[in-house]
This record gives structure tokens, C-alpha cells and sequence, in this order.
């Protein structure tokens, strides 16, 4: 396809978004018959843009008789087309053919899909079977097995609450994403709630978005968004920004294809300055936005690196639990037969098979507790408990795995404009009058410091010589409107206390000279008040070009003065100072003319001669406060930031610097060079690249390429149309709440509802804190699976009946304890300041570390020793008789011990780091944790003192309970034991929390950088030092030999005088004193004249 003219006889190679428009409506037959031209026709001029399409139509004109449309006129509101008769609705016709301005709805995923999609989860179908399993064995033993005389039947509440927290995970997975996908449909509706000015019937009437039809003549304002496609038809100094569509960075301006300008306005576009009319020729699906809205519907995410390593783990786990489930089986068996076959008399058959059926029960409770049916609880409250928290600090969460990715995230690409920066232009600087304003927090000191003459041609033309105006913008807030720049010097205007509008009031324009791009200036003419035939001419633009228009300047007492060469020398140099602070720099000026000057006034011209200087003015987008300490926080927590922009290299470099991004040894560069590589290329410069200006929606996403294909973690931010493929690319992506389309906020993972990069930061301390959840209820659950499966396994192998240490009902108990209240408690823990103190982890690191797997195997063989302990020594121990009384107390002293060393595991489990001794460390602020342990206190008083004989218990005296407690705290010290042990991770093949298999550093570490570019600036500077030496030593013999040469001339001469008559009888050369220089002119000296 040829390249499209754009505006200004450009180009633009972009290829349509949907080719042959496959998301779109099809043409119905009525278009030929009914109207002139068909929707094809229509939208095939537009993506892309071709003004040769647009001819081929016969132009706007000829379009607008196609869609029996009258320019001045507009739709009829009660139109008949095509002799159909009398129609139901108001442009039914119309709709039919071109379709309505709405985007069809979207299959609204249904509760039961997203519980559906929820329990499409391995672990949890694995947990399904097993309950299923668990129940029927527990029922088949509750009414035909070894409890069907026992007063209580529990055998089937293990099967039924295992099945119970599959429940609880599925519906937990769904409401949450429910809820999400609610609150996303509501925050698009606010977008679409909005009206605008069109046609109809000869008047302007203002409706609905959705009530737009392909025909309607839109009338079009500053500030306005476009919401459909059209042709350009008459305006005045329209100009768009159309880079939240096509990825543009400079603005358009808009017009006729006969100016030479662009004729087509997009969808998606905002109207910067001027006014206009446009025919619209596409809406809904055909146009230019709902193409990629259309398109941004298909696709879906993929598995996250937590997801992906649980499921592999959890495999693992069932593998080795039913392992040892066999194990028990076969040996509990092989235990039975041997002693049938030594037993004097052979069982009946009635009796072996009750037993073989409690041997394979006490199998299949090793499966039911080695099964982790904790751990998607666990992932499942941390998510949804981060997501909540998430939301009040700005961030809206739509992918609820894009929390956990964001904790492992290595890059953030982030934009400058509205993210880091505040979005809006500011005066920030400035010098007027000799008084000058280094920052924006002295505006108010600087103008109250400026001579009262000064103050008001200043403010006057500030407030006449603009476009801009106050108004409220698509949210309803009060804004101005127009220029950025104007807008900027309006903004410093009224903080000063300028009401603009009065100041038009009193000065209406004689005379307006619209700002060009060619002259760079703008002049407004205006009179002045109280004297008659006296005008005043307001001039402002470019610095340099204001500046060689003025002859004469305003010092710092008001009066005007002669503009000399040092003062004209000395406001150059400022302005190169501002220029080079990445500061957009305006000047402004003025003079006074008579009523006969301004009649010789030509209408094109301004008078830009002889001019007073005003001031000068530094506009640049300030950076949102707390910027730049975000940054440090992600360089601190090992992130690299890197910023991608359209601005000029320059500004992009000022600002990355001021930001922090930009630092020593960091390099900056252009879309068009990064595009200029090759992938080898850019493979090399990526480690160094920190800013990218000039950049275009196709750098972003070769971008996130380059980075995943290195094994990063990008985390992205956009707010335009363009920037969804990257957005969807990206592992994690960061659409705008407030300035992004809705197109971004499709394709993005999670939405800033403030359009800060503080709340990345806090979405990346959330990420971590989530993966930090998942690792503490997973190295608890490790360590109470191994301690119950071991125990279970030893108890009933080496038992003389061949019962467990723990009855079934007590197993369960326990399994709540390590499956819901501890994911409860250990998930629930907010990041922590520290969290940031450390690099991310690896993309494909080992879930469990060497100091986790050291703290589960150290805890598990501690707990099984002294429950183990407790039963084969506990009545010596406690001083118990050895009765059934007796006995039934020391079990429930090892059920109670049991508990107790679970509760003070839990607290070892809260801190997982290395070097994190303190495990009580912000315990009082973790409100979650203490409630759950509370709880599990005071619900195993209850089920020791009331339980009896559904849960094997009799009460406890307050010593034993003392006893058991203490047992329990035995936990704290050996885990203090366990963290001191030293490092053996290479002896065991393991990945140590502080290796570089877990922790991701970057290639080259910004410390490197720095160093590098120290070391090159010393080379430099010995360079120069070098050079500037060499030139000092050249110099001097130079100038030595220049001596030689002149002494040895007047020596010459001396010579020559000596042939002549003279008086004297001798002549004597007198040397230098400087024996030094003496015996320098002597070795230059020819030997003939030395001799002689």
C-alpha cells in the first residue's frame, strides 16, 4: 500500500489496524440504493489516511450529498430515507446501513463461568478426588467399618471439609474477579456519559455520544475528545492531538485537502485550539477507535511464574503423600500379616477385612494431610486481601495475577507526560525586570518583588494576548483550555491573582495576529484604558526572535530604558540557561503606538519593531511530587526504571535526570536510532539505555521484546490507543485512569486511578509482600505436612494396635489450622519497608529456598521428636498413672502440645529472609494474625474441655496446659537455633535466598555505570590536561626560538656595524644575566658566529 499524504504533505506508512475491516458490521444492501457511498468506502479512506480516497469520493462535499446531509443544515430529526414509510425509532434507516455509535456488548461472562473458570485449577481438582475418596472410605467406616458402634459418626467430615475449602477457594476466586470486572464496566460508563454539539434541523443541539449517526454535522471546541470518525468541513486554527490514537506526538493541524492539511480527524482525538465542522463518516465498530476496541477483545493472559511453580510444587507434594501413603499401607499390611501368621489361631475373615479397611483409612490420611489443600487459599486470601488494599492506594486491579507478577517485576517502562510528570505546563521560571524567579514555589514572592508598572503590562498581556480560556474539562473539573502554553502563563497569571477575564473586558482587540509556526510570535493590539487614541501592542513567542524585535527593556525601577549590547548579551545567556534546563522559554513584550500607527497597520504583519522588553518566561511539565524518592525506591529495591517518551532528546534528558532515571553512565536516545539497530545491537545498548525520547508505539513494544527475551520482568505504563499492544505485551501492564482511553484500560492488567508513579511502587510493594505471603504459609504448611505425615507414619507403624498419635477428627483440626486460619494469618501481613531493600527474584527461582527448606526439615524433625517423646515417655514425664485415665490425658496433652508448637511456628513463619532474627517485628500493627491466633487458642480450650468423645480429649489441669504451652514456645528458640546455622546451600544443591539464582541483578548495575563514567571522565580530564600541557610546551619554544632568532638578527647586525669606520677600537656583546637563557640562545646560535 502507497504511503498516505498526511497534514503538511507528510507521510504516514501506519497499515490499517483491521484490514478489510473483519470486526466490523457487514454492508447491507440499502447502502447503493439508499445512499450514495457505503460504509467501506467511507472507513477505507481513513486507516489509513488517504487523501487520494477521499478525492476519488469527490470530496467532503460530494460525501455530504451521498449521506443526504445539507453543512448548514444537518440531519433532520424526523428524516424518511428511501421511501420506507414511517420509521419506529429516529434514524432507523440511517443506523441500519452505517450502524449506531455503540460498540457491540461484550458476552458478559456470568458468575458460574468465573466460578467455572476458578475450580479449572490442578490442586484443586487433585483435592476434589481426594474428598471424594476421604468420604466415601469415612462413611463406609462410619456405618459398616470400626465406628459403626460409636456413639458420635465423623468419619465423613474430613472428605466434606476438604470439599468445603475447594468451595471457598473457587467462590472466593470468582467474586473477587466479579467484583473487579464490575468496577471496571462502571469506570468506562463514567467515560462514556459525556455529550456534544451537532446540527440538526438548523440548530445546535447538544446529545449523547451514542446518539451520533454517520451524516451528522459535529461541531467541534477546544478540549473536546472526539468520539467518532469525520471529514473535515470549515473551521478556524483547528489543530488535534492524535497521539493517544496514532502514536503522533506533535500536534495537527486540521483542514482542508486543498490547504494542504490533514482533512481526516479521528476518533480518539483532542481538539487542542480552534473551532471547526466536521461530517461524520464512521461510528461505533467502524470506526477508527472501535476497530481496536474490537480487536482488543481477543486474547487472554497466561500463567504467572507463581502459578506456575505451586502447580509443579503441588504435584510434588501429592507425589511424595502418596508415596508414603503406600509405604504405610504396605508396611501396616505386611505388620498384620505377620502377626496373623504368629498369632496361635488365624483370625476369621470378617475380622481381617475391618482391619485391612482401618489400615487403608490411616493410608489415605496421610494423603488427605500431605495434600496441600491450603496453598491456593493461601494464594487466593493474599491476592484478594492485596487487591483491596491496592485500590485505596490507587490502584484498580483487573487481573488479579498481575498483583503476584508485579512482585517479581525487574523493569518499569514508564511515560513521562501524566505519570511522572503532572500533565500540566507550568511556569517554573522565570526573569523580569532584573527580579528573577528560580522555582515555582517563589511565584507569589516574585511577582509582589516586580515594580507596580511592570506588574500590570505584564498581567495585561498575559490575559489579552491568548486563546486559552477557563472552562470545565470531560470530568466537570475547571481547567484552561487551549494552548498548553498559554495555559501556562494563564495558570501563573492567577496564581498571582490575575482575573483574565476582567482584563478582556477592558482591553477588547483592536487587532489579533494569530500564533504561526512559521513566525513563532503572537500580537494582540489592544487600547489602552483611560487614553484616548493610545494602543497598546502585546507581543510574545519565541525568546530569540521577540528579543531582535526590542530595542528597548523594563529594569528593575519600571522605566524603560535602551536596550545596550551587555544587557541584550546578558538575556541571551539566560535564555541558553533555560533552554538548556529542558525549559520551553517565552518572551514577552510590548510598545504604545497612536490611532494613525495603527491605521498603517498591515493585516498579515505585526508591527514587531522596536518593542519593550518584558521578561522571560521558563514553561516546562513539572514532575508530580515524590517522584523522584519512587524512583530511588525502585533502583533501591533493584528495579530499573526506564522512561520512554515523544518529547525531544533534551527535555526527555532533563526531565530523567531531575527524576533520578537518568543517571551517571546512563545513556539516552531516539526512537529512530533505537529502530536504526539490529536486535544484536539493541540487545547490547539495552543494559545502559535509561531514556528513550522520540519514541513511537512500535519502540515500546520492541522494547518489552528485547527486555523478556533477556529474562526481565516488565511492568509498563501507557495511556493512548496506541500504547495497548505494549500494554498486552507486557508482563504487567499500567493504563491511566484519568487521562487513559478506554482502549489502554482494556488491554492493561492494572489501572492507576491517579496517574502517579508512586502507585507502581506500591503495587510493586504489594506484589512483593503477596509472594512473601505465599512463602510463609508455604514453609508453615511444609512443616506441619512432614511433622503429621512422619508422625502419623511412625505412631501407627510401631503401635501396638496400630493407631496414629492423632485421631482422625484431631487431623482435621489440625488441617484447619494449617490450611485456612494460618493462610488467614500469615496472608493477610502488609509489605513492610524493608521489603524494598532487596533485588527481585529470578523469573524461574526455586520456591523454596536453602533457609526455608532448613527451617521446615529443623522444625519438623524437632516436632516429631518431642511429640514422639511425649508418647513413649510422657506418663513417666507428666507423672500420669498408667491407666486409661491416664493414658487418654497424655494424648490429649500430645494433641495440645501438637497445637501449641503449630501456634508458635506460626510466628517463626512470619519473617523468611536471612538475617531476620526479630520474628516479633511489627506484630502489633498485624491486627489479621493476632485474631487468628487469638482464635485458635480459644477454640482448642473449647475442644480440650468440651470436645469428649467426638475429638478423643478429656479436660486439661491448668499445669498441664502450662506444660503444653511451654512445649509449644520450644519452637522460638529452635527456630532462633535454626536461622544461626550457616549456609550450606552448595553442599545440598539448594539456591540460597541471597544467590543469584534467586535474586535478579542487572548486567550492568547502575554502580557499574557510575564507575565507568568516572573512570572516562579522568581519562577525559588527563586528556585535556595532556593537550592543554603539550600546547603550554609548544608555546614556549615557540617563543624561545623566536628570541634566538631575534638575537641572533641583532647580532648579525652588530657584526655588520663592526666592517664600518667607528671611534671605538673594539665592540662587545653584552649576554643576558640569566646564564640559563644565555647558554639556550648559545646552542641556537649558528657554531660559526659562537666561534667567531
Amino acid at each position: 500500500m502507497a504511503p498516505a499524504t498526511g497534514a503538511g504533505g507528510g507521510s504516514s506508512e501506519r497499515t490499517p489496524l483491521l484490514p478489510g475491516g473483519t470486526n466490523a458490521p457487514q454492508t447491507t444492501g440499502a447502502a447503493g440504493s439508499i445512499f450514495g457511498v457505503t460504509p467501506e468506502q467511507l472507513t477505507g479512506m481513513l486507516d489509513p489516511k488517504d487523501p487520494a480516497k477521499l478525492q476519488e469520493l469527490g470530496g467532503p462535499d460530494r460525501i455530504c450529498q451521498a449521506l443526504q446531509v445539507d453543512p448548514k443544515v444537518g440531519l433532520k430529526q424526523r428524516e424518511q430515507l428511501g421511501g420506507s414509510g414511517r420509521q419506529n425509532e429516529p434514524f432507523q434507516t440511517r443506523r441500519e446501513v452505517f450502524g449506531k455509535n455503540t460498540l457491540p456488548e461484550t458476552h458478559a461472562v456470568t458468575f458460574m463461568q468465573l466460578l467455572r473458570d476458578a475450580y479449572n485449577d490442578r490442586t484443586l481438582i487433585m483435592l476434589t478426588i481426594a474428598s471424594f475418596v476421604s468420604l466415601a472410605v469415612g462413611v463406609y467406616d462410619d456405618v459398616l467399618g470400626s465406628h459403626k458402634d460409636d456413639e458420635v459418626k465423623v468419619g465423613w467430615v474430613e472428605g466434606a471439609a476438604i470439599f468445603l475449602a475447594v468451595l471457598v477457594v473457587c467462590f472466593t476466586n470468582a467474586i473477587n474477579d466479579y467484583q473487579k470486572e464490575k468496577q471496571f464496566q462502571k469506570l468506562n460508563a463514567k467515560k462514556e456519559d459525556r455529550t456534544v454539539k451537532v446540527l440538526r434541523d438548523g440548530n445546535e443541539v447538544e446529545i449523547g455520544v451514542q446518539e451520533i449517526n454517520v451524516g451528522d454535522i459535529l461541531l467541534i471546541e477546544p478540549g473536546d475528545i472526539i468520539p467518532v470518525d469525520g471529514v473535515y468541513l470549515s473551521g478556524h486554527n483547528m489543530t488535534c492531538d492524535e497521539s493517544s490514537a496514532t502514536g503522533e506526538s506533535d500536534a495537527i493541524k486540521k483542514g482542508t485537502a486543498d490547504e494542504n492539511r490533514d482533512p481526516f480527524i479521528l476518533s480518539g482525538a483532542k481538539v487542542l485550539e480552534g473551532v471547526g465542522k466536521m461530517v461524520v463518516v464512521a461510528v461505533g465498530p467502524r470506526s477508527f477507535y472501535g476497530k481496536i476496541m474490537m480487536a482488543m477483545r481477543q486474547g487472554g493472559g497466561a500463567e504467572t511464574p507463581l502459578q506456575r511453580k505451586l502447580d509443579v510444587l503441588a504435584e510434588q507434594i501429592a507425589k511424595y503423600g502418596m508415596s508414603a501413603a503406600i509405604l504405610l499401607l504396605m508396611t501396616l499390611t505386611i505388620k498384620y500379616l505377620v502377626s496373623c501368621a504368629l498369632a496361635p489361631e488365624f483370625p476369621p475373615y470378617s475380622i481381617m477385612f475391618s482391619h485391612f479397611v482401618s489400615i487403608v483409612i490411616e493410608s489415605i490420611t496421610v494423603v488427605v494431610v500431605a495434600v496441600p489443600e491450603g496453598l491456593p487459599m493461601a494464594v487466593t486470601i493474599a491476592l484478594a486481601y492485596a487487591t483491596t488494599k491496592m485500590l485505596r492506594d490507587g490502584n484498580l486491579v483487573r487481573q488479579l495475577a498481575a498483583c503476584e507478577t508485579m512482585g517479581g517485576a525487574t523493569v518499569v517502562c514508564t511515560d513521562k507526560t501524566g505519570t511522572l510528570t503532572q500533565n500540566k505546563m507550568t511556569v517554573v521560571r522565570g526573569y523580569v525586570a532584573g527580579v528573577e524567579m528560580a522555582s515555582l514555589s517563589e511565584e507569589q514572592a516574585f511577582f509582589k518583588a516586580l515594580p507596580a508598572d511592570v506588574q500590570h503590562v505584564l498581567m495585561e498581556g498575559i490575559a489579552v494576548n491568548s486563546t486559552a480560556f477557563e472552562g470545565p474539562d470531560e470530568k466537570g473539573r475547571i481547567e484552561f483550555i487551549g494552548s498548553k502554553s498559554e495555559c501556562a502563563l494563564l495558570g501563573f497569571g492567577k496564581a498571582c491573582g490575575l482575573d483574565y477575564r476582567s482584563k478582556r473586558a477592558d482591553c477588547k482587540p483592536a487587532r489579533v495576529y494569530p500564533f504561526s509556526s512559521e513566525k513563532k510570535t503572537m500580537t494582540t493590539i489592544v487600547p489602552i484604558v483611560g487614553q484616548d487614541g493610545q494602543f497598546r501592542v502585546h507581543a510574545k513567542g519565541a525568546s530569540e526572535i521577540v528579543l531582535a524585535a526590542c530595542t528597548r527593556y523594563m529594569n528593575k525601577s519600571g522605566s524603560v530604558v535602551e536596550l545596550d549590547d551587555a544587557v541584550r548579551n546578558d538575556l541571551l545567556r539566560r535564555i541558553s540557561v533555560f533552554a538548556n534546563s529542558a525549559l520551553r522559554t517565552f518572551a514577552l513584550a510590548f510598545k504604545t503606538i497612536g490611532a494613525a500607527e495603527l491605521d498603517g497597520c498591515s493585516d498579515d504583519e505585526a508591527p514587531l519593531n522596536n518593542l519593550v522588553w518584558i521578561g522571560l518566561a521558563g514553561i516546562q511539565d513539572p514532575l508530580r511530587p515524590g517522584v523522584r524518592h519512587a524512583v530511588e525506591d525502585c533502583h533501591r529495591a533493584g528495579v530499573i526504571v526506564r522512561m520512554i517518551t515523544g518529547d525531544n532528546i533534551e527535555t526527555a534528558r532533563a526531565i530523567g535526570r531531575n527524576a533520578g532515571i537518568l543517571t551517571k553512565g546512563g545513556q539516552a536516545i531516539t526512537g529512530p536510532q533505537w529502530r536504526r539497530m539490529t536486535p544484536e545491537q539493541q540487545h547490547a545498548a539495552l543494559a545502559r539505555i535509561q531514556v528513550m525520547a522520540r519514541s513511537s508505539p512500535l519502540d515500546k513494544q520492541i522494547m518489552v521484546e528485547r527486555l523478556q527475551e533477556r529474562g526481565e520482568v516488565v511492568a509498563m505504563t501507557g495511556d493512548g490507543t496506541n500504547d495497548s499492544p505494549a500494554l498486552k505485551l507486557a508482563d504487567v501492564g499500567f493504563s491511566m485512569g484519568i487521562a487513559g482511553t478506554e482502549v489502554a484500560k482494556e488491554a492493561s492488567d492494572i489501572i492507576l486511578m491517579d496517574d502517579d508513579f508512586k502507585s507502581i511502587v506500591k503495587a510493586l510493594r504489594w506484589g512483593r509482600a503477596v509472594n512473601d505471603s505465599v512463602r510463609k504459609f508455604l514453609q508453615f504448611q511444609l512443616t506441619v505436612n512432614i511433622t503429621a505425615v512422619v508422625l502419623t507414619f511412625v505412631s501407627a507403624a510401631f503401635s501396638a494396635d496400630g493407631q496414629s498419635a492423632l485421631t482422625a477428627v484431631q487431623l482435621l483440626w489440625v488441617n484447619m489450622i494449617m490450611d485456612t486460619l494460618a493462610a488467614l494469618a500469615l496472608a493477610t501481613e502488609g509489605p513492610t519497608d524493608a521489603i524494598l531493600d532487596r533485588p527481585p527474584q529470578q523469573r524461574n527461582s526455586a520456591l523454596i529456598t536453602f533457609e526455608m527448606w532448613r527451617m521446615i526439615i529443623g522444625q519438623a524433625l524437632f516436632q516429631v521428636a518431642i511429640n514422639l517423646l511425649l508418647l513413649g515417655h510422657g506418663l513417666e514425664i507428666f507423672h500420669l498413672p498408667a491407666t486409661v485415665a491416664g493414658v487418654a490425658t497424655l494424648r490429649t496433652m500430645v494433641f495440645n502440645a501438637f497445637v501449641f508448637l503449630q501456634v508458635f511456628n506460626q510466628i517463626n513463619c512470619r519473617r523468611i529472609q536471612p538475617n531476620e532474627f526479630n520474628v516479633f517485628a511489627n506484630i502489633h500493627r498485624d491486627h489479621g494474625f493476632i485474631l487468628v491466633q487469638v482464635f485458635i487458642v480459644a477454640a482448642q480450650w473449647l475442644l480440650v474441655s468440651y470436645g469428649g468423645v467426638a475429638f478423643s480429649t478429656v479436660p486439661l489441669t491448668p499445669v498441664q496446659w502450662a506444660g503444653t504451652l511451654f512445649i509449644g514456645m520450644l519452637s522460638l528458640p529452635v527456630g532462633l537455633l535454626i536461622r544461626m546455622l550457616p549456609d550450606l546451600s552448595a553442599c545440598f544443591g539448594l539456591e540460597s535466598a541471597n544467590s543469584s539464582a534467586q535474586q535478579h541483578r542487572p548486567e550492568v548495575s547502575m554502580a557499574r555505570m557510575r564507575i565507568e563514567a568516572s573512570v572516562k571522565d579522568v581519562q577525559h580530564a588527563v586528556k585535556f590536561f595532556s593537550a592543554l600541557r603539550n600546547s603550554q610546551i609548544a608555546t614556549k619554544k615557540a617563543s624561545d626560538t623566536d628570541i634566538a632568532n631575534n638575537f641572533l638578527s641583532s647580532a648579525a647586525s652588530v657584526a655588520r656595524a663592526s666592517t664600518l669606520p667607528s671611534t671605538s677600537s673594539s665592540s662587545t656583546v653584552v649576554a643576558p644575566s640569566t646564564s640559563s637563557s644565555w647558554s639556550k640562545l648559545r646552542s641556537a646560535m649558528p657554531k660559526s658566529n659562537t666561534q667567531g
